[in-house]
């Protein structure tokens, strides 16, 4: 019980870790870009908002409760969301900066743009990945929980 709820509070501060990255670096990108057309950038305001969705449930569900695990259908969702912002913004790459899994010519640069996408996709990835396990893990605990039956005593058959 203690591990489940340590493991959570990892699982937790991971995805508000990733959460809030994706957001900072997305949300630079949309500073920058904020008086063209929106339509363009459907795909960075789809990410922004699963970030900020990723960013309140990471929060709230952060302090390791009982019933913490019962949410395992919401993390799934969200872990849903953040695969399909992973695929939005792989394919708006679409080989412009290279292969999206190449890290070569990467710098810490303020000005590295495709440095800055490819974190968002690594971030995004990792984030849709730490939910997905947070749900496995959800889904595991309430099945054997469930699975526990409780069994009342009485005072008449116990052996003291």
């Amino acid at each position: 019980m203690v591990l489940t709820g340590i493991f959570s509070m990892i699982l937790r501060l991971a995805e508000l870790a990733f959460a809030a990255i994706v957001a900072g670096i997305n949300g630079e990108y949309l500073h920058a870009v904020e008086h063209t057309n929106s339509w363009v950038h459907g795909r960075f305001i789809y990410t922004e908002v699963v970030a900020g969705i990723a960013l309140f449930f990471s929060i709230i569900w952060l302090f390791p409760f009982a019933g913490s695990f019962v949410h395992w259908p919401v993390d799934l969702i969200i872990s849903i969301c953040w695969f399909v912002a992973f695929g939005l913004l792989v394919n708006f790459l679409d080989g412009s900066c290279g292969y999206v899994f190449n890290w070569d010519g990467i710098s810490f640069r303020r000005d590295d743009q495709c440095g800055k996408w490819k974190a968002v996709i690594a971030f995004s990835f990792l984030s849709a990945i730490c939910w997905l396990v947070s749900a496995i893990v959800g889904a595991f605990w309430v099945r054997d929980r469930e699975a526990r039956t409780y069994r009342r005593r009485y005072w008449y058959n116990s052996r003291v």
